[in-house]
């Protein structure tokens, strides 16, 4: 087993990369967050303690293992300082996080315009958390947006920050929101700088050297690849890719070192907002998995929409993502149903096609062509052996590995750290 892990979402986000990312981090030397935001939630258990988390990697709860915020990420230090103070409230205390002096950085401009930009959708709403996330990456890619690291130039900061208020006060007061004043914001982030400052480096060096060390390191995706910018529902999506490819260039490291990709996916699908979802389950079945799962979104607490296993997704997602195997999470949710669904293919207007169409548009005509499969009544979430799951669901394990083309190296059958069954012995080896 390589030295070297990605963890990815194979599907819209909270498939459940926090329980993995926290199994492997308890082994790992590194944990790297490599893209994305405080709009990603992750929720970790163990020893019967639930922690949720937004921005801050999994390995954070391992003393020994180093937390680092890769350059791809938007970085709000506000969320840094407040996620920090509730972990300290329940005893974490002991820990290393740096946060990469190239991250882009959430303003409060990006906040307010997050949310005029949603309501000026109306109907058409995305669906996005309001965390400010979409503007801030706008911003890194058209080269007006502020780094993290500018917060330990005061001077270059408030140069900076004047220029970006010349113009986002504008866009502000043309939304019918209270401009910024320059003084107060560069106070605030001053303060901020003085609590976060000592945690600010060359996260790439940081990382490289690890590597060169043969440390092992753990790479942590937030969302899924069906939110991804580029090959996701779009413009249903986030504003990064969490692809395994993005790994270098969100990181800071060369393609060389990415061998290992575990996509996490759950037994069944969901997705929170809006968006075509072909295989969505609506009335009480939905209504049964969405309160046995606790589908609630871990940043936002809205309920997520319900759907059977998507194969064409996780096809899809497996090719893009190079993934090597599957964690396969709340197989313990399917239990005590008389049948279970998979969706092998889409009917798209009399035609059956096998992988996800670049528009919503063609997306929303397509119609699940789904198989059937016995369930199981057993309580599985005692069960840590492949072998003493019940034959049906061990029958439904090696069908997702068959039409995937690709193996399953574990599975999950409740929240807890240890609630883990390993089905590929070398994953122990990390």
């Amino acid at each position: 087993m390589s030295q070297r892990m990605v963890v990815v979402g194979s599907q819209w986000g909270d498939e459940g990369k926090g329980k993995i990312t926290d199994y492997f981090a308890t082994r790992a030397d590194m944990v790297v967050r490599y893209q994305g935001g405080n709009n990603a939630g992750h929720t970790v258990m163990f020893d019967g303690n639930k922690y949720s988390l937004q921005s801050i990697p999994s390995g954070i709860f391992n003393p020994a293992t180093v937390n680092v915020m890769g350059n791809g990420m938007v970085v709000n230090p506000e969320s840094v300082v407040a996620e920090l103070q509730k972990l300290h409230d329940r005893g974490i205390t002991d820990y290393k996080l740096f946060i990469s002096n190239r991250a882009a950085m959430v303003m409060p401009w990006h906040i307010m315009l997050d949310g005029a930009y949603e309501r000026r959708k109306g109907d058409a709403q995305i669906g996005t958390t309001q965390k400010g996330i979409g503007p801030a990456y706008s911003d890194k890619y058209s080269r007006t947006g502020l780094r993290i690291g500018d917060l330990l130039e005061p001077d270059y900061f408030r140069e900076r920050l004047e220029a970006a208020l010349d113009v986002k006060n504008i866009e502000l007061k043309s939304l019918g929101l209270e401009p910024l004043d320059v003084e107060e914001v560069y106070n605030r982030y001053m303060e901020l700088a003085r609590q976060i400052g000592p945690m600010i480096t060359d996260t790439s060096d940081l990382i490289n050297e690890a590597l060169e060390s043969d440390a092992k390191v753990l790479f942590e995706g937030a969302q899924g690849m069906m939110l991804c910018i580029d090959h996701g529902t779009y413009p249903f999506v986030t504003s990064s890719s969490p692809s395994a490819a993005s790994v270098p260039v969100g990181a800071g490291i060369a393609p060389k070192w990415i061998d290992t990709v575990v996509g996490v996916a759950k037994a069944y699908c969901t997705r929170v907002g809006a968006g075509p979802f072909p295989t969505e389950i609506d009335g009480e079945l939905a209504h049964e998995i969405r309160e046995r799962g606790h589908e609630y979104g871990t940043v936002t607490g809205r309920p997520r929409r319900v759907g059977w296993l998507d194969a064409v997704v996780a096809r899809y997602t497996s090719r893009l993502a190079g993934i090597t195997q599957w964690a396969i999470m709340l197989l313990d949710v399917l239990s005590g149903l008389d049948k279970i669904k998979i969706c092998v293919a889409y009917d798209l207007d009399g035609k059956e096609i096998t992988t996800p169409p670049s528009t919503i548009a063609t997306l929303a005509r397509c119609k699940p062509v789904y198989i059937e499969l016995d369930g199981w009544k057993e309580d599985i979430s005692g069960i840590r052996d492949f072998d003493r799951l019940p034959e049906n669901a061990k029958a439904y394990i090696r069908k997702i590995e068959e039409l995937t083309k690709t193996p399953v190296g574990m599975i999950s059958v409740g929240p807890d750290r240890s609630q883990t069954i390993i089905v590929d012995p070398a994953l122990n080896r990390f």
